[in-house]
């Protein structure tokens, strides 16, 4: 044999080999490009899992199984709704025995999973970080014991409907029964003169007691839903109405574990596992401001159950090392509450209906004439921004990369002008170029002058500058505040207008479209996705959600700011009458709708204060202010937050071309679509 013939041989592949190979190559790219995973050529211990992830349906035993008949794993990642895992191995030894495991099929249910595995340098050791629990909210595990489980279940007694000791119902998507008061959701509240006779079940005693003995409650609550799931079955986000319930809530979960999803009204949102016996404690934040609610799926991620430490079965789904799925079944609730006697006076009066004007006002309509389109974008876009400016311009202090290309590509010496300038966060991108801003805000502009910037109070309508003047001019997320189609296009002509022949302006507008070529905007990325890949909640067939009410684990609804209810699942092409209140972090259902900003610190718009959270992933924006040295040390503020609601018209795919098109003297050099954003780059022609 000649020398390195064998080698040869080696690389040679059959065609079957050489299609796993660009099959493992392509998963590659997309983990990079998707998920930002950089795969290695050279052996390493830790691998990327194409495919083997909880989003695939992959649980964490059957991939466990797999990978450890090659060799012992030292640690196993999977991310929750992932469709990829991280695994690491005791010697470099078996990951290469384990790399071999390409192209491995496995079953799960009733779809065939196959296994691209690749070598990545390390495991990224941020995916161990914990997420705190809204605050006031308390799991309390093994809250009763199985004995007194089993006597609970036993005392609901679902045959039964006798009307005069308790109220039973068969809702959409749970059978709920109700004692003591019974909770109605025609209008979201008890009618505290009519109580049920017989009060609280005997059973539930003895639980009560102990939960006044261990301080999770004050008072013994009068008033008990009993809430039975199905696997499939959920409950939407809500609020319990403040009006009908006094502070606590107490949640005992029997039979199945479950998840239960937490958000926060600027998106934070924290994922709590309620393990079977469980008590879930809430007051305070976490009972008054955040929603909650359970995703109809049958299949959660949880934490994976090691049989010999029982122990091992915590509310965290932080810990991406240690989680699985688990197919839910029946699980019954038990909520207990006081009847509020007197009208709500907590500290979140943006959410509370009893500090509400008695007849809420309503929602704005979209305008009909010029006139009702100056007083609805004075009222919910102007006079907003002002209230908000410095909050808001903390957060605006990161440029985003396409548009400093954009900028740093002008010759020096242009004459720049920023149309809706905000803060000035792009007055200083390119210090060769003569740049002057303008915005409505004249509280912005302040700003502005402050950091040494050129800027004058205008409206994009009317921009006091002579015409063909300008090499370039930008508007960056201003025309989606004008409220009809005629002004959007005004501002485009305002635009050319300023443009020399030749000269190009850049524009930027929010997308309808958040997610395109398979790709989420940072918008969307800042909340943790809900079930696993292919397990669609289809909120149409969730019950309907009510303008003033809210509800816990025992109701319904789900409070909306506006009086509007939103429907998240789909976009409707076609803008309704009235404007809806858009939930942040999440899909639009409408293109005219008004999206909350939530200021911090209860003040208007302090300048120290932290993200309000709303639109357009502000790429790469952290808080970067120094911190207050011990002098300057802030006062801790409980005020409320107040929450404020900007008119936005989002932007559909091909729109904003079309918008352009219409303006004589133009052509489009470019259109694309960047972090949720709708972008177009005009040139003027001159034949205007």
């Amino acid at each position: 044999m000649e020398p390195g013939s064998e080698n040869v041989k080696a690389v040679r592949r059959s065609k079957e080999e050489k299609k796993l190979l660009r099959k493992q190559i392509k998963a590659s790219h997309t983990l990079l490009k998707h998920e930002g995973i950089s795969t290695v050529s050279q052996p390493t211990k830790s691998l990327v899992v194409a495919n083997g992830g909880l989003g695939n349906g992959v649980s964490r035993e059957q991939l466990q199984d797999v990978l450890g008949e090659v060799g012992e794993v030292e640690t196993l990642v999977m991310p929750p709704h992932k469709p990829y895992a991280l695994v690491t191995y005791r010697s470099e030894v078996s990951a290469q025995r384990g790399h071999a495991l390409n192209g491995r099929q496995l079953q799960c249910g009733d779809q065939i999973v196959t296994l691209y595995l690749s070598y990545i340098n390390t495991v990224d050791s941020e995916l161990w970080g914990g997420v705190d629990l809204p605050p006031g909210l308390v799991l309390v595990e093994e809250f009763v014991s199985p004995e007194e489980e089993a006597l609970l279940l036993d005392a609901i007694d679902w045959t039964s409907h006798d009307e005069d000791v308790t109220v039973q119902k068969v809702l959409k998507h749970r059978r709920v029964k109700h004692f003591g008061y019974e909770f109605r959701y025609d209008n979201n509240n008890v009618d505290k003169d009519k109580p049920l006779p017989g009060g609280l079940p005997q059973v539930c005693v003895p639980v009560l007691e102990r939960c006044v003995r261990d301080r999770h409650a004050e008072v013994m609550p009068d008033q008990l839903t009993v809430n039975q799931y199905q696997s499939g079955q959920g409950i939407p986000p809500h609020v319990d109405t403040h009006s009908a319930f006094e502070d606590l809530i107490l949640s005992l979960s029997l039979g199945a574990k479950t998840v239960m999803d937490f958000r926060h009204p600027e998106g934070r949102s924290v994922a709590v596992m309620l393990p079977g016996r469980s008590l879930l404690v809430m007051k305070g934040e976490s009972r008054y401001l955040w929603t909650h609610g359970i995703t109809p799926r049958k299949f959660d991620v949880v934490p994976a159950c090691d049989p010999k430490s029982p122990a091992a079965v915590t509310s965290d789904l932080s810990n991406h090392s240690n989680l699985t799925l688990s197919r839910r079944g029946t699980r019954t609730s038990l909520t207990f509450r006081k009847v509020r006697r007197t009208p709500c006076d907590c500290g979140y009066p943006s959410a509370c209906d009893s500090q509400q004007p008695t007849a809420p006002p309503s929602p704005p309509s979209l305008p009909r004439s010029q006139t009702d389109a100056c007083r609805l974008e004075a009222e919910f876009v102007h006079r907003v921004y002002e209230e908000i400016a410095c909050h808001f311009s903390s957060t605006r202090h990161s440029p985003w990369p396409r548009v400093c290309h954009f900028l740093s590509s002008l010759e020096p010496g242009s004459i720049l002008a920023d149309v809706g300038c905000g803060n000035g966060k792009y007055l200083g991108v390119n210090p060769e170029v003569i740049a002057v801003g303008c915005d409505r805000s004249s509280a912005l502009l302040q700003i502005c002058s402050e950091r040494g910037f050129q800027a004058f109070v205008s409206d994009a309508l009317n921009v006091p500058l002579r015409s063909d003047t300008c090499d370039a001019c930008i508007s960056i997320a201003v025309i989606h505040h004008l409220s009809t189609q005629k002004r959007r296009q005004a501002v485009v002509e305002e635009l050319v207008r300023l443009l020399r022949p030749g000269g190009r302006a850049l524009i930027y507008v929010w997308a309808v479209e958040q997610e395109y070529n398979k790709q989420k905007s940072k918008y969307l990325k800042e909340t943790r996705e809900q079930g696993p890949t292919g397990d669609s909640t289809d909120h149409s067939n969730q019950e309907s959600k009510s303008l003033t009410g809210n509800a816990t684990d025992a109701h319904n609804t789900a409070q909306d700011l506006s009086g509007i209810a939103t429907d998240c699942t789909k976009v409707h092409r076609e803008s309704p009458a009235k404007l809806s209140v858009h939930t942040n972090r999440t899909a639009f259902n409408s293109q005219d709708l008004l999206v909350p900003w939530h200021l911090k610190g209860g003040g208007r718009g302090g300048c120290n204060q932290g993200r309000g959270g709303d639109e357009q992933g502000e790429q790469g924006s952290k808080n970067t202010l120094d911190p207050p040295t011990e002098a300057q040390a802030p006062v801790p503020n409980t005020a409320p937050s107040p929450v404020f609601h900007r008119y936005y018209h989002v932007f559909q795919k091909g729109e904003l071309e079309e918008l352009c098109v219409k303006v004589r003297g133009v052509t489009i050099q470019r259109s694309y679509h960047d972090q949720g954003n709708w972008c177009v780059i005009l040139e003027k022609t001159g034949d205007r």
